[in-house]
């Protein structure tokens, strides 16, 4: 008889009490410190778990409604926020960038489309001019450097993740078209209408229930970093300009800030609920939110291929989403994406199923075992429903 470790708090309908088990089983295991779950079918919560501590001392407890930072995660929010706008008619994917924001025409990016910047395709994954990290919080200063530089390949035909970019360049769309940050477009439409606990820029006053982002000791094997600077230029040039190792993910100018492409905080539910709405065609509680025909648009395959950036082969993206393998387990409708050290959004808009997995012991090196069992025991039984 396994001995139980850890206790899991929340709700788990019982016709999923096989994924609740996966999840305790890694607390068990010792692969999770702190860490929440969630799965919304056909609209409703059917899982919504949590379990461990929210600091690496492991003296507080991780409560309902603890929060975390779930770095790239916060990417399909980004996008949506772009959907949304698209489905008033405010901004239209094939329509060059400039259209909406004049200033990025310059050097050669006059023919950049909207498409190409949600499909990580545009050739801005990162910075030409060397700068400190200091400088992610100067959103004008990011915007201007973006808007004067030269892609690093012809836009829309190759992929090359851009890892932060993605953010600013989708956030000063919201800027021109609405007048709004991207965060306070986000809360405005999303967040405080529909009460979703998820933030981008997140207040002082959250603080207290922020879990404490716990980062392995070495994230990358000394030999891989030297590999990709000798001869991985582009990637050297996203990962080490500026150089993350020296970002503090825990601290207050971090969390205040706005970057759509990696610092959005949130829970399982949190991230769970903002998938259904996707999920379930652009509705929410029996309220439309988007209309289905923009989503189906923004799930459709736009290009394929090795990332020139992550070197990941190979990789499939739609408008602003990663369109998902047999590594979750999900059928050819599904679509999401996931931050560094393990946190994910994944959606079946056959299925009406999105799931919302974020923690805060990153998992950096290799294939994350956490996720696997738990999205494999959710798809085998909303795979035998009919």
């Amino acid at each position: 008889m396994r001995i139980k470790i850890m206790e899991i708090k929340g709700y788990c309908d019982e016709r999923f009490i096989s994924a609740k088990h996966a999840f305790e089983k890694n607390f068990d295991l010792g692969l999770e410190v702190g860490a929440s779950f969630a799965v919304s079918l056909n609209g409703e919560l059917v899982v919504d778990i949590w379990g461990g501590f929210s600091d690496s001392a492991k003296t507080k407890p991780w409560e309902k409604d603890t929060i975390v930072n779930v770095f790239s995660t916060t990417k399909v929010i980004a996008a949506m926020c772009i959907h949304m706008l698209v489905d008033k008619g405010l901004i239209d994917v094939e329509e060059p960038v400039s259209k909406y924001w004049p200033e990025f025409a310059q050097a050669t990016k006059e023919n950049v489309l909207i498409k190409h910047l949600l499909s990580h395709s545009a050739g801005l994954p990162g910075f030409d001019e060397k700068i400190p990290v200091e400088a992610l919080y100067d959103w004008d200063r990011i915007i201007n450097l973006l808007a004067s530089q030269k892609p690093w390949w012809k836009p829309g035909t190759r992929i090359g993740y851009h890892m932060i970019t993605f953010g600013y360049l989708l956030g000063e769309l919201v800027r021109r078209v609405t007048g709004k940050s991207l965060g306070n477009f986000f809360r405005e439409n999303i967040a405080n209408p529909l009460d979703i606990d998820f933030h981008i820029g997140l207040p002082e006053s959250y603080d207290p229930r922020v879990a404490e982002i716990i980062t392995p000791e070495e994230i990358f094997y000394k030999w891989q970093v030297t590999l990709v600077k000798m001869f991985f230029r582009k990637t050297a040039k996203v990962f080490y300009n500026p150089s993350l190792e020296n970002l503090n993910i825990n601290g207050r100018a971090w969390r205040s800030a706005e970057i759509p492409a990696g610092n959005g905080h949130g829970n399982a539910r949190s991230i769970a609920n903002i998938g259904s709405i996707l999920a379930c065609g652009g509705m929410f509680n029996h309220k439309k939110i988007i209309s289905r025909s923009t989503v189906e648009k923004a799930i459709k395959p736009q290009i394929s291929g090795r990332d020139r950036i992550m070197l990941y082969s190979p990789q499939k993206f739609s408008l602003g989403f990663g369109l998902l393998d047999d590594r979750f387990f999900l059928g050819p409708k599904s679509f999401g994406w996931g931050g560094a050290g393990g946190s994910l959004c994944v959606m079946d808009i056959k299925k009406k199923l999105s799931i919302g997995y974020a923690m805060n012991k990153m998992h950096m090196k290799g294939d994350d075992p956490r996720t696997e069992p738990i999205f494999k025991a959710v798809w085998e039984v909303v795979n035998e429903e009919k």
